[in-house]
């Protein structure tokens, strides 16, 4: 059998930045240094007027194939995660199959899924891989959230970002990634929501939970949205560690979706975790949605924090309500295919002193399976 291993991720973003020094001269009554201190967020990207959310998605695969050497020709599924497609039909990701000029014979579909839907896109490429159907998949989660926010909204222009990120995961004889946990609650759509766009009337429309404060389409109810992540994390994390046969010492690193330092630090406090071990990727991006904890792995493996053999867990939490978790131990040995590039040599160099054949060994189960800031 064959399974599934996450491989190299890129990551694009608009070229447009509202940093926190623009928003505090467009609005000066906004008290930015008490926003930063609960959101832990100093810039975010933001689309412009004609770019979409696939503009975003390609940008990131394009990168992934230059960066990585990566022959477009060997992908044969394309999953696409966004909440803002092109167009409600066609399907958005047909028409990157059609502009990344990928094979007419791969798999492509689009599925709606937010903060959690990276982890969700992961289990369906596992489930690709396992059964045979693909060898090669390519994972785009891509928003334009700002589209749906008012200019004037101080509770979600200081913390969503738009961007992308395009992972690889390939198939490998070795497992790395598996022990899959979802969740799922609908009756808290009306905590984060935009009710309009869609077939249903506006007369019969969810409503918000509370009194809407701001004029955008997007609504939130921050301080929800916090309590129900606290919640639902520590049991998520104990799920994900029973279908592994893990430990929670045997974990390197938490790896959270990246909503606010604020809702973090929470989480942190419940779970009596340290930041070493629950690292960030908010202060130049914003909360990407779906995009959040590839952004993170990108950013994790740059800086060398993130080599082969170190143990993971994934977690995703938000919208919907919709939660998932996975274990993932790390396989990719980003400095030593930067190497290998450089000097010729193969990219099977000796492993480091973090990554030694007893900490890269995954276990035989691993792959079985309105205050700014008060935000999931």
């Amino acid at each position: 059998m064959k399974y599934a291993a996450i491989g190299p991720v890129a990551i694009h973003l608009p070229e447009k930045v509202e940093d926190n020094d623009f928003l505090g001269s467009q609005f000066p009554r906004w008290n930015m240094d008490l926003i930063y201190a609960k959101t832990g967020i100093r810039q975010r990207h933001i689309a412009g007027e004609n770019e979409c959310s696939s503009d975003l998605g390609v940008a990131a695969a394009e990168k992934l194939f230059a960066e990585h050497n990566i022959d477009r020709n060997s992908i044969d599924f394309l999953l696409f995660c966004t909440q803002t497609p092109d167009y409600p039909l066609p399907t958005t990701a047909c028409l990157i199959q059609d502009r990344l000029r990928l094979p007419k014979s791969i798999g492509a579909l689009d599925f709606n899924l937010g903060c959690s839907g990276f982890v969700y896109g992961l289990s369906l490429a596992d489930g690709l891989i396992r059964g045979g159907t693909a060898r090669r998949v390519l994972l785009i989660t891509a928003e334009t959230y700002s589209k749906f926010i008012d200019a004037t909204d101080r509770s979600l222009r200081t913390i969503f970002g738009d961007g992308a990120a395009a992972t690889l995961i390939e198939a490998s004889d070795s497992p790395s990634l598996g022990s899959f946990v979802f969740g799922t609650d609908g009756s808290g759509a009306d905590m984060l929501l935009v009710a309009k766009g869609g077939t249903r009337p506006e007369a019969d429309a969810i409503q918000p939970r509370k009194r809407r404060r701001w004029p955008s389409s997007l609504y939130m109810d921050g301080p929800e949205l916090v309590k129900f992540s606290i919640d639902v994390t520590p049991p998520l994390i104990e799920k994900v560690l029973a279908a592994a046969g893990w430990r929670r010492d045997q974990v390197d690193l938490f790896l959270l979706h990246q909503a606010t330092v604020f809702l973090l630090d929470h989480i942190r406090e419940r779970l009596s975790l340290d930041r070493d071990h629950t690292p960030e990727a908010l202060e130049q991006y914003g909360n990407t949605v779906s995009s959040t904890i590839p952004i993170l792995i990108h950013d994790l493996r740059r800086s060398d924090r993130l080599r082969p053999g170190k143990r993971t867990l994934l977690l995703g939490f938000g919208v919907g309500l919709s939660w998932a978790g996975c274990v993932w131990t790390e396989t990719w040995a980003a400095r030593q295919m930067q190497a290998a590039e450089k000097t010729g040599e193969k990219s099977d160099a000796k492993p480091t002193a973090d990554s030694s054949d007893e900490s890269a060994e995954a276990p035989a189960d691993a792959g079985d399976s309105n205050v700014p800031g008060e935000a999931a």
